[in-house]
Protein backbone atom coordinates (compact mmCIF):
# COMPACT_ATOMS: atom_id res chain seq x y z
CA UNK A 1 0.00 0.00 0.00
CA UNK A 2 1.22 3.59 -0.76
CA UNK A 3 0.15 6.63 1.08
CA UNK A 4 2.28 9.97 -0.44
CA UNK A 5 1.23 13.39 0.99
CA UNK A 6 2.80 16.16 -0.41
CA UNK A 7 2.04 19.93 -1.02
CA UNK A 8 -0.42 19.22 -3.70
CA UNK A 9 -2.93 17.02 -1.56
CA UNK A 10 -2.76 13.25 -0.50
CA UNK A 11 -2.97 10.51 -2.61
CA UNK A 12 -2.68 6.97 -2.61
CA UNK A 13 -3.98 3.46 -2.97
CA UNK A 14 -6.92 2.54 -1.32
CA UNK A 15 -6.75 0.05 1.80
CA UNK A 16 -3.96 -0.64 4.07
CA UNK A 17 -3.22 0.41 7.78
CA UNK A 18 -3.41 3.87 8.62
CA UNK A 19 -0.34 5.71 7.48
CA UNK A 20 0.18 2.81 4.75
CA UNK A 21 -2.32 3.43 2.38
CA UNK A 22 -5.31 5.69 1.76
CA UNK A 23 -7.96 4.54 4.35
CA UNK A 24 -10.80 6.74 6.43
CA UNK A 25 -8.59 7.68 8.96
CA UNK A 26 -5.87 9.33 6.89
CA UNK A 27 -8.85 10.52 4.33
CA UNK A 28 -10.56 12.38 7.83
CA UNK A 29 -7.07 13.52 9.15
CA UNK A 30 -6.37 15.30 5.45
CA UNK A 31 -9.74 16.83 4.94
CA UNK A 32 -10.06 18.58 8.75
CA UNK A 33 -6.26 19.98 8.00
CA UNK A 34 -7.47 21.51 4.87
CA UNK A 35 -10.59 22.86 6.42
CA UNK A 36 -8.54 24.22 9.06
CA UNK A 37 -6.15 26.20 7.07
CA UNK A 38 -9.54 27.62 4.90
CA UNK A 39 -10.93 28.37 8.48
CA UNK A 40 -7.69 30.34 8.73
CA UNK A 41 -6.77 31.85 5.67
CA UNK A 42 -10.11 32.50 3.45
CA UNK A 43 -11.36 36.15 2.90
CA UNK A 44 -14.52 35.65 1.68
CA UNK A 45 -17.31 34.87 4.15
CA UNK A 46 -18.35 32.00 2.32
CA UNK A 47 -18.62 29.02 4.92
CA UNK A 48 -19.29 26.20 1.71
CA UNK A 49 -16.61 24.48 0.31
CA UNK A 50 -17.58 22.22 -3.08
CA UNK A 51 -16.98 18.28 -3.41
CA UNK A 52 -17.05 16.78 -6.43
CA UNK A 53 -15.26 13.34 -7.43
CA UNK A 54 -14.27 11.24 -10.82
CA UNK A 55 -15.94 7.86 -11.60
CA UNK A 56 -13.25 5.97 -9.83
CA UNK A 57 -14.34 2.79 -8.19
CA UNK A 58 -13.04 4.05 -4.35
CA UNK A 59 -14.92 7.81 -5.30
CA UNK A 60 -18.11 6.73 -3.15
CA UNK A 61 -16.44 5.94 0.05
CA UNK A 62 -13.77 8.22 -0.40
CA UNK A 63 -16.61 11.13 -0.77
CA UNK A 64 -18.47 9.94 2.05
CA UNK A 65 -15.74 10.50 4.53
CA UNK A 66 -14.65 14.17 3.16
CA UNK A 67 -18.02 15.17 2.83
CA UNK A 68 -18.81 13.87 6.94
CA UNK A 69 -15.29 15.75 8.19
CA UNK A 70 -15.91 18.99 6.90
CA UNK A 71 -19.82 18.75 8.27
CA UNK A 72 -17.91 18.12 11.44
CA UNK A 73 -15.64 20.87 10.52
CA UNK A 74 -18.48 23.41 10.83
CA UNK A 75 -18.42 24.07 7.27
CA UNK A 76 -21.42 23.89 4.64
CA UNK A 77 -20.87 21.49 1.77
CA UNK A 78 -21.89 21.37 -1.88
CA UNK A 79 -21.83 17.91 -3.19
CA UNK A 80 -21.52 17.80 -6.77
CA UNK A 81 -21.31 14.61 -7.46
CA UNK A 82 -19.67 13.18 -10.27
CA UNK A 83 -17.44 16.39 -12.20
CA UNK A 84 -14.53 16.79 -13.44
CA UNK A 85 -11.21 18.84 -12.20
CA UNK A 86 -12.08 21.81 -14.34
CA UNK A 87 -15.97 21.66 -13.47
CA UNK A 88 -15.31 21.64 -10.11
CA UNK A 89 -13.11 24.56 -9.80
CA UNK A 90 -15.98 26.29 -11.96
CA UNK A 91 -18.26 25.55 -9.37
CA UNK A 92 -16.11 26.97 -6.55
CA UNK A 93 -16.34 30.34 -8.37
CA UNK A 94 -19.87 30.17 -9.09
CA UNK A 95 -21.06 28.61 -6.08
CA UNK A 96 -18.61 31.91 -4.40
CA UNK A 97 -17.33 28.87 -2.11
CA UNK A 98 -14.01 29.25 0.00
CA UNK A 99 -12.92 26.48 -1.56
CA UNK A 100 -12.99 22.85 -3.39
CA UNK A 101 -11.74 19.46 -2.93
CA UNK A 102 -11.45 17.44 -5.88
CA UNK A 103 -11.32 13.19 -5.35
CA UNK A 104 -9.64 12.16 -8.46
CA UNK A 105 -6.16 10.43 -8.77
CA UNK A 106 -5.73 11.87 -11.91
CA UNK A 107 -4.31 9.35 -14.75
CA UNK A 108 -3.28 6.99 -12.18
CA UNK A 109 -4.58 3.21 -12.05
CA UNK A 110 -7.84 2.31 -10.36
CA UNK A 111 -6.49 1.12 -7.12
CA UNK A 112 -5.38 5.05 -6.82
CA UNK A 113 -7.17 8.13 -5.35
CA UNK A 114 -6.59 11.27 -4.25
CA UNK A 115 -7.71 14.59 -2.69
CA UNK A 116 -6.38 17.67 -4.86
CA UNK A 117 -6.99 21.02 -2.60
CA UNK A 118 -8.66 24.38 -3.69
CA UNK A 119 -8.64 27.94 -2.83
CA UNK A 120 -11.82 30.18 -2.98
CA UNK A 121 -10.78 31.14 -6.23
CA UNK A 122 -10.87 27.61 -8.11
CA UNK A 123 -7.11 27.30 -8.10
CA UNK A 124 -4.89 24.21 -6.59
CA UNK A 125 -2.94 26.21 -3.22
CA UNK A 126 0.40 27.40 -4.06
CA UNK A 127 3.47 26.05 -2.22
CA UNK A 128 3.25 27.17 1.66
CA UNK A 129 -0.14 26.74 1.40
CA UNK A 130 0.46 22.67 0.84
CA UNK A 131 3.12 23.23 3.48
CA UNK A 132 0.61 24.38 6.14
CA UNK A 133 -1.50 21.82 5.15
CA UNK A 134 0.75 19.22 5.44
CA UNK A 135 1.75 20.44 9.11
CA UNK A 136 -1.72 20.98 10.44
CA UNK A 137 -2.15 17.01 9.39
CA UNK A 138 1.09 16.02 10.78
CA UNK A 139 0.62 17.94 14.13
CA UNK A 140 -3.20 17.03 13.93
CA UNK A 141 -4.08 20.47 15.34
CA UNK A 142 -7.43 20.84 14.71
CA UNK A 143 -10.60 21.59 16.25
CA UNK A 144 -13.87 20.30 15.47
CA UNK A 145 -17.46 22.07 15.65
CA UNK A 146 -20.05 21.63 18.32
CA UNK A 147 -23.49 20.05 17.32
CA UNK A 148 -24.85 23.25 17.10
CA UNK A 149 -22.24 24.58 14.51
CA UNK A 150 -22.05 21.29 12.18
CA UNK A 151 -22.36 22.27 8.78
CA UNK A 152 -25.27 21.50 6.23
CA UNK A 153 -25.04 19.53 3.17
CA UNK A 154 -26.59 20.87 -0.36
CA UNK A 155 -26.43 18.66 -3.12
CA UNK A 156 -26.34 20.16 -7.03
CA UNK A 157 -25.35 17.62 -10.09
CA UNK A 158 -26.20 20.82 -12.43
CA UNK A 159 -22.32 21.81 -12.71
CA UNK A 160 -21.13 19.72 -15.67
CA UNK A 161 -24.51 21.42 -17.95
CA UNK A 162 -23.30 25.30 -16.14
CA UNK A 163 -19.72 24.14 -17.10
CA UNK A 164 -21.15 23.53 -20.95
CA UNK A 165 -22.80 26.96 -20.74
CA UNK A 166 -19.73 28.45 -19.82
CA UNK A 167 -17.86 27.40 -22.69
CA UNK A 168 -20.59 27.81 -25.53
CA UNK A 169 -20.32 31.20 -24.58
CA UNK A 170 -17.02 32.03 -24.98
CA UNK A 171 -16.52 34.33 -27.41
CA UNK A 172 -13.87 32.45 -29.59
CA UNK A 173 -15.84 28.89 -29.30
CA UNK A 174 -17.50 29.11 -32.75
CA UNK A 175 -20.25 26.90 -32.89
CA UNK A 176 -22.05 27.49 -35.68
CA UNK A 177 -19.05 26.93 -37.53
CA UNK A 178 -18.46 23.60 -36.03
CA UNK A 179 -22.17 22.74 -36.87
CA UNK A 180 -21.72 23.39 -40.20
CA UNK A 181 -18.74 21.18 -40.83
CA UNK A 182 -20.87 18.19 -39.89
CA UNK A 183 -17.61 16.44 -38.08
CA UNK A 184 -18.11 12.93 -36.33
CA UNK A 185 -16.08 12.85 -33.56
CA UNK A 186 -14.95 9.64 -31.64
CA UNK A 187 -14.20 9.98 -27.78
CA UNK A 188 -12.01 7.50 -25.27
CA UNK A 189 -13.39 8.95 -22.15
CA UNK A 190 -11.79 5.85 -20.25
CA UNK A 191 -15.19 5.16 -18.59
CA UNK A 192 -15.08 8.18 -16.23
CA UNK A 193 -16.86 11.70 -15.73
CA UNK A 194 -15.39 12.63 -19.23
CA UNK A 195 -17.92 9.92 -20.75
CA UNK A 196 -20.86 11.98 -19.56
CA UNK A 197 -18.83 15.58 -19.90
CA UNK A 198 -17.64 15.29 -23.26
CA UNK A 199 -20.27 13.66 -25.26
CA UNK A 200 -22.83 16.06 -24.00
CA UNK A 201 -20.33 18.72 -24.68
CA UNK A 202 -19.89 18.08 -28.48
CA UNK A 203 -23.83 17.33 -28.91
CA UNK A 204 -24.60 20.90 -27.69
CA UNK A 205 -21.33 22.38 -30.08
CA UNK A 206 -23.51 20.88 -33.36
CA UNK A 207 -21.55 17.89 -34.09
CA UNK A 208 -23.21 15.64 -36.12
CA UNK A 209 -22.59 11.85 -34.63
CA UNK A 210 -20.54 10.65 -32.10
CA UNK A 211 -18.75 7.57 -31.76
CA UNK A 212 -18.66 6.46 -27.21
CA UNK A 213 -15.64 4.27 -26.61
CA UNK A 214 -15.49 3.48 -23.09
CA UNK A 215 -17.67 6.31 -22.17
CA UNK A 216 -19.74 4.93 -18.88
CA UNK A 217 -18.97 6.35 -16.07
CA UNK A 218 -17.96 3.06 -13.93
CA UNK A 219 -14.72 3.54 -12.94
CA UNK A 220 -13.60 0.42 -14.58
CA UNK A 221 -10.72 1.68 -16.44
CA UNK A 222 -10.29 -0.29 -19.61
CA UNK A 223 -6.57 0.50 -20.49
CA UNK A 224 -4.20 2.29 -18.73
CA UNK A 225 -5.62 5.92 -17.91
CA UNK A 226 -2.67 8.39 -19.13
CA UNK A 227 -3.86 9.47 -22.86
CA UNK A 228 -0.63 8.61 -24.00
CA UNK A 229 0.30 7.10 -27.12
CA UNK A 230 0.53 3.27 -26.18
CA UNK A 231 -2.27 3.31 -24.17
CA UNK A 232 -4.91 4.47 -27.36
CA UNK A 233 -4.46 1.43 -29.72
CA UNK A 234 -8.09 0.80 -29.43
CA UNK A 235 -9.42 4.71 -30.63
CA UNK A 236 -6.52 4.75 -33.20
CA UNK A 237 -8.23 1.48 -34.83
CA UNK A 238 -11.48 2.79 -34.79
CA UNK A 239 -10.08 5.99 -36.28
CA UNK A 240 -7.67 4.13 -39.28
CA UNK A 241 -10.94 2.67 -40.46
CA UNK A 242 -12.56 5.58 -42.04
CA UNK A 243 -15.63 7.54 -41.65
CA UNK A 244 -14.18 10.01 -38.15
CA UNK A 245 -12.97 13.54 -38.54
CA UNK A 246 -11.27 13.49 -34.90
CA UNK A 247 -10.67 11.20 -31.67
CA UNK A 248 -10.32 13.06 -28.75
CA UNK A 249 -9.03 11.37 -25.46
CA UNK A 250 -9.33 12.38 -21.84
CA UNK A 251 -7.86 11.22 -18.73
CA UNK A 252 -10.23 10.31 -15.69
CA UNK A 253 -10.74 14.23 -14.00
CA UNK A 254 -10.93 15.38 -17.57
CA UNK A 255 -7.63 18.04 -17.36
CA UNK A 256 -5.55 16.33 -20.19
CA UNK A 257 -6.59 16.24 -23.76
CA UNK A 258 -4.89 14.00 -26.46
CA UNK A 259 -5.75 14.35 -30.03
CA UNK A 260 -6.19 11.58 -32.40
CA UNK A 261 -6.03 12.37 -36.42
CA UNK A 262 -8.30 11.25 -38.60
CA UNK A 263 -6.35 8.29 -39.63
CA UNK A 264 -5.71 6.99 -36.49
CA UNK A 265 -2.33 8.65 -36.40
CA UNK A 266 -1.44 10.25 -32.83
CA UNK A 267 -1.41 14.43 -33.23
CA UNK A 268 0.54 14.25 -30.05
CA UNK A 269 0.10 15.85 -26.71
CA UNK A 270 2.44 18.56 -26.99
CA UNK A 271 0.27 20.05 -29.55
CA UNK A 272 -3.14 20.33 -28.11
CA UNK A 273 -1.68 23.16 -26.23
CA UNK A 274 0.13 24.28 -29.46
CA UNK A 275 -2.71 24.33 -31.83
CA UNK A 276 -5.39 25.99 -29.43
CA UNK A 277 -2.58 28.69 -28.38
CA UNK A 278 -2.25 29.11 -32.40
CA UNK A 279 -5.86 29.86 -32.81
CA UNK A 280 -6.49 31.84 -29.66
CA UNK A 281 -3.19 34.02 -30.53
CA UNK A 282 -4.84 34.43 -34.10
CA UNK A 283 -7.89 36.11 -32.65
CA UNK A 284 -6.38 37.82 -29.74
CA UNK A 285 -2.00 38.29 -29.59
CA UNK A 286 -0.52 38.04 -26.63
CA UNK A 287 1.77 36.09 -24.39
CA UNK A 288 1.88 32.70 -23.48
CA UNK A 289 3.01 30.56 -21.04
CA UNK A 290 3.94 26.47 -20.39
CA UNK A 291 6.61 24.57 -18.05
CA UNK A 292 10.26 24.38 -18.80
CA UNK A 293 9.12 20.08 -20.29
CA UNK A 294 6.93 21.41 -22.91
CA UNK A 295 7.95 21.81 -26.29
CA UNK A 296 9.13 24.63 -28.14
CA UNK A 297 6.14 24.69 -30.82
CA UNK A 298 4.48 27.27 -28.15
CA UNK A 299 7.32 29.25 -28.12
CA UNK A 300 7.43 29.50 -32.37
CA UNK A 301 4.04 30.01 -32.23
CA UNK A 302 3.66 32.70 -29.93
CA UNK A 303 6.42 34.40 -32.00
CA UNK A 304 4.69 34.32 -35.30
CA UNK A 305 2.10 36.47 -33.62
CA UNK A 306 4.20 38.87 -31.82
CA UNK A 307 3.71 37.82 -28.77
CA UNK A 308 6.31 36.66 -25.70
CA UNK A 309 6.32 33.19 -24.18
CA UNK A 310 7.56 32.35 -20.79
CA UNK A 311 8.64 29.14 -19.12
CA UNK A 312 7.08 28.50 -15.43
CA UNK A 313 8.19 25.84 -13.27
CA UNK A 314 6.90 22.74 -13.68
CA UNK A 315 3.25 21.99 -12.38
CA UNK A 316 -0.26 23.94 -12.87
CA UNK A 317 -0.03 26.32 -9.71
CA UNK A 318 3.50 27.38 -11.33
CA UNK A 319 2.52 27.94 -14.81
CA UNK A 320 -1.19 30.07 -13.45
CA UNK A 321 1.39 32.12 -11.60
CA UNK A 322 3.25 32.81 -14.60
CA UNK A 323 0.15 33.18 -16.51
CA UNK A 324 -1.14 36.08 -14.11
CA UNK A 325 1.89 37.63 -14.29
CA UNK A 326 2.56 37.90 -18.14
CA UNK A 327 -0.85 39.07 -18.81
CA UNK A 328 -0.92 35.62 -21.09
CA UNK A 329 -4.46 34.92 -23.21
CA UNK A 330 -3.23 31.38 -23.14
CA UNK A 331 -0.98 28.94 -21.84
CA UNK A 332 -1.24 25.30 -20.13
CA UNK A 333 1.49 22.21 -19.92
CA UNK A 334 2.88 19.85 -22.64
CA UNK A 335 0.97 17.01 -21.72
CA UNK A 336 -2.42 17.88 -23.39
CA UNK A 337 -3.57 20.90 -20.47
CA UNK A 338 -4.72 24.16 -21.92
CA UNK A 339 -5.52 27.22 -19.48
CA UNK A 340 -7.66 29.44 -20.85
CA UNK A 341 -8.00 32.49 -18.70
CA UNK A 342 -10.98 33.65 -20.47
CA UNK A 343 -12.99 31.04 -19.04
CA UNK A 344 -10.91 30.02 -15.74
CA UNK A 345 -7.26 29.71 -14.55
CA UNK A 346 -6.90 25.64 -14.63
CA UNK A 347 -6.45 22.50 -17.63
CA UNK A 348 -9.64 21.89 -19.21
CA UNK A 349 -10.30 19.32 -21.76
CA UNK A 350 -13.79 20.70 -22.52
CA UNK A 351 -12.18 24.25 -23.50
CA UNK A 352 -9.45 22.50 -25.24
CA UNK A 353 -12.54 20.47 -27.38
CA UNK A 354 -14.37 23.61 -28.53
CA UNK A 355 -11.41 25.70 -29.31
CA UNK A 356 -9.91 23.09 -31.07
CA UNK A 357 -13.15 21.93 -33.14
CA UNK A 358 -13.63 25.55 -33.69
CA UNK A 359 -9.90 26.36 -35.09
CA UNK A 360 -10.23 22.96 -37.36
CA UNK A 361 -13.84 24.17 -38.71
CA UNK A 362 -12.65 27.36 -39.36
CA UNK A 363 -9.66 25.91 -41.33
CA UNK A 364 -11.06 23.86 -43.51
CA UNK A 365 -8.35 21.44 -43.11
CA UNK A 366 -7.90 17.71 -41.92
CA UNK A 367 -6.68 16.97 -38.53
CA UNK A 368 -3.30 16.02 -39.88
CA UNK A 369 -2.88 18.76 -42.25
CA UNK A 370 -3.55 20.95 -39.20
CA UNK A 371 -0.68 19.38 -37.37
CA UNK A 372 1.89 19.68 -40.45
CA UNK A 373 1.29 23.47 -40.19
CA UNK A 374 3.01 23.14 -36.81
CA UNK A 375 6.79 22.80 -36.45
CA UNK A 376 8.24 19.47 -35.78
CA UNK A 377 9.88 18.33 -32.71
CA UNK A 378 10.55 15.22 -30.72
CA UNK A 379 10.78 15.11 -26.89
CA UNK A 380 12.90 11.99 -25.34
CA UNK A 381 12.23 11.34 -21.59
CA UNK A 382 15.32 10.10 -19.35
CA UNK A 383 16.49 9.55 -16.30
CA UNK A 384 19.62 9.45 -13.92
CA UNK A 385 19.61 6.27 -11.04
CA UNK A 386 21.91 8.42 -8.13
CA UNK A 387 22.50 7.66 -4.87
CA UNK A 388 21.70 8.98 -1.81
CA UNK A 389 24.76 10.26 -0.88
CA UNK A 390 24.96 12.11 -3.83
CA UNK A 391 23.85 16.06 -3.61
CA UNK A 392 21.73 16.76 -6.50
CA UNK A 393 21.61 20.21 -6.13
CA UNK A 394 25.47 20.81 -6.38
CA UNK A 395 25.39 18.58 -9.73
CA UNK A 396 22.65 20.42 -11.17
CA UNK A 397 24.81 23.73 -9.90
CA UNK A 398 27.73 22.25 -11.93
CA UNK A 399 26.02 21.89 -14.76
CA UNK A 400 24.72 24.82 -14.88
CA UNK A 401 28.19 26.25 -14.62
CA UNK A 402 29.40 24.34 -17.34
CA UNK A 403 26.93 25.40 -19.90
CA UNK A 404 26.81 29.32 -18.92
CA UNK A 405 27.45 29.61 -22.65
CA UNK A 406 23.78 28.91 -23.80
CA UNK A 407 20.87 30.43 -22.75
CA UNK A 408 20.17 28.80 -19.01
CA UNK A 409 16.99 28.47 -17.22
CA UNK A 410 17.36 27.60 -13.07
CA UNK A 411 13.81 28.61 -12.16
CA UNK A 412 12.95 24.65 -11.22
CA UNK A 413 16.11 22.76 -11.97
CA UNK A 414 18.65 23.42 -15.07
CA UNK A 415 17.06 23.86 -18.35
CA UNK A 416 19.70 24.38 -21.06
CA UNK A 417 18.85 25.81 -24.56
CA UNK A 418 20.88 25.34 -27.28
CA UNK A 419 20.60 26.91 -30.61
CA UNK A 420 18.67 23.59 -31.80
CA UNK A 421 16.94 22.33 -29.10
CA UNK A 422 16.92 22.29 -24.90
CA UNK A 423 17.71 19.74 -22.08
CA UNK A 424 15.71 20.00 -19.11
CA UNK A 425 16.99 18.06 -15.53
CA UNK A 426 15.34 18.12 -12.38
CA UNK A 427 15.48 16.36 -9.50
CA UNK A 428 12.47 14.28 -8.03
CA UNK A 429 11.52 14.87 -4.57
CA UNK A 430 10.70 11.58 -3.58
CA UNK A 431 13.49 9.35 -5.03
CA UNK A 432 17.40 9.95 -5.36
CA UNK A 433 16.94 9.96 -9.55
CA UNK A 434 17.43 13.34 -11.99
CA UNK A 435 14.89 13.32 -14.44
CA UNK A 436 16.07 14.51 -18.23
CA UNK A 437 13.93 15.85 -20.81
CA UNK A 438 15.02 16.74 -24.09
CA UNK A 439 13.95 18.42 -27.19
CA UNK A 440 15.01 19.00 -30.84
CA UNK A 441 13.94 18.50 -34.43
CA UNK A 442 14.91 14.84 -34.50
CA UNK A 443 14.32 11.79 -32.23
CA UNK A 444 18.53 11.31 -33.21
CA UNK A 445 19.22 14.60 -31.70
CA UNK A 446 16.73 14.73 -28.86
CA UNK A 447 18.30 11.92 -27.54
CA UNK A 448 22.05 12.83 -28.41
CA UNK A 449 21.23 15.79 -26.14
CA UNK A 450 20.33 14.08 -23.58
CA UNK A 451 23.35 11.64 -23.13
CA UNK A 452 25.65 13.89 -23.37
CA UNK A 453 24.26 15.88 -20.75
CA UNK A 454 23.82 12.30 -18.73
CA UNK A 455 26.86 11.61 -19.21
CA UNK A 456 28.24 15.20 -18.04
CA UNK A 457 26.13 14.54 -14.96
CA UNK A 458 27.58 11.44 -14.32
CA UNK A 459 30.78 12.28 -14.28
CA UNK A 460 30.52 15.07 -12.14
CA UNK A 461 28.56 12.91 -9.99
CA UNK A 462 30.82 9.76 -10.05
CA UNK A 463 28.83 7.45 -10.76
Amino acid sequence: MTLIKSISGIRGTIGGSVGEGLNPIDIARFTAAYATHIRANKSTPSNKIVVGRDARLSGEMVSHVVVGTLLGMGFDVVNIGLASTPTTELAVVMEQAAGGIILTASHNPKQWNALKLLNERGEFLNAAEGEHVLHLAETEDVTFAGVDELGKLAEDFSYTQKHIEAVLALPLVDVEAIRAAGFTVAVDAVNSVGGVAIPALLEALGVKRVERLYCTPDGRFPHNPEPLPEHLTDISALMARGGIDVGFVVDPDVDRLAIVCEDGSMFGEEYTLVSVADYVLRHTPGNTVSNLSSTRALRDVTARYGGTYTASAVGEVNVVAAMKATGAVIGGEGNGGVIYPACHYGRDALVGVALFLTHLAQSGMKVSELRKTYPDYFISKNRIQLTPAIDVDKVLAAIKRAYQQYEVNDVDGVKIDFPTGWVHLRKSNTEPIIRVYSEAATREQAEKFAHAIMDEVKRIAGI
